[in-house]
């Protein structure tokens, strides 16, 4: 497979142990239609990779993910587009390797459902997390329902994604989102200690165990009527209430 020139992305594909950066410090590595492209040419990359048994998925400078990037939704939606960020947290998810979310800064909204599409997740205390996207007038998309019913619970997804409410690093270990949150100046080390015990171990174990949670998770939450995301967001687009919704998010950010 020939390697994509990879704008928004920075991969090292090491191995035993790969390292996947979101590298767009500038936007809080908001997740631009280019970004969600990248990372499933990244995924894919390293899921033909055989000898890579762990991978890092990072944010570069001062935030894992901002989430969907507003900048990148001009135009006419189409669902190929709506979709592409389901087919992000699909590739991702599917990359026989372990892979682990090392989280600071800000995770928000698109960006935590990469975080939730990771195998493990680790969080710097200092991390803010939020799903924004009710405010803006749209649904939570990308397969993001389900990814976080598995992890949090249905009455907990339900309060988050509604109230759009910030919640700490701390609150996300309580309910068991991260594996370990760890002090800020330590995220990464910690991060590169576990990728190494981790690729320490049997490729084979590692990818076998890993397929067999996640066969056993998909089939009590399954992500497969993820597809009508689609349906709700192009129905949330052209629904009065909800267009108003995004009008006033955006004017409270100095975008209207």
């Amino acid at each position: 497979m020939n390697e994509p020139r990879l704008t928004t992305l920075a991969l090292d594909l090491g191995e035993p142990v790969a390292r996947v950066t979101l590298n767009r410090p500038d936007r809080l590595n908001a997740l631009s239609t280019q970004a969600l492209e990248e990372l499933v040419s990244a995924a894919e990359l390293i899921g033909a990779a055989d000898g890579v048994k762990v991978v890092i998925v990072r944010g570069a400078g001062r935030a894992f993910s901002a989430g969907f990037d507003l900048d990148s939704a001009g135009g006419e939606p189409d669902r190929d587009r709506i979709g592409l960020g389901r087919r992000m947290a699909d590739a991702v998810s599917a990359i026989p390797a372990v892979t682990i979310a090392s989280i600071h800064g800000h995770c928000v909204g698109g960006g935590l459902v990469l975080a939730a599409a990771c195998d493990i997740r680790l969080a710097a205390e200092g991390t803010r997390f939020s799903i924004p996207e009710v405010d803006f007038g749209i649904p939570l998309a990308w397969s993001g329902i389900p990814r976080l019913v598995r992890e949090l619970g249905p009455a907990l997804t339900k309060e988050l994604v509604l109230t759009c409410r910030p919640f700490t690093a701390a609150e996300a270990h309580a309910a068991r989102f991260v594996n370990r949150v760890v002090p800020d100046d330590q995220l990464e080390r910690e991060t590169e200690a576990l990728a190494g015990t981790l690729a320490s171990k049997s490729s084979l174990l590692i990818r076998h165990t890993k397929r067999l949670v996640d066969a056993l998770v998909e089939e009590a939450y399954s992500t497969s009527q993820s597809f009508r995301d689609a349906e709700v967001t192009l129905a949330a687009l052209a629904d009065e209430e909800s267009r108003a919704a995004m009008v006033r998010y955006l004017e409270a950010r100095g975008r209207g």
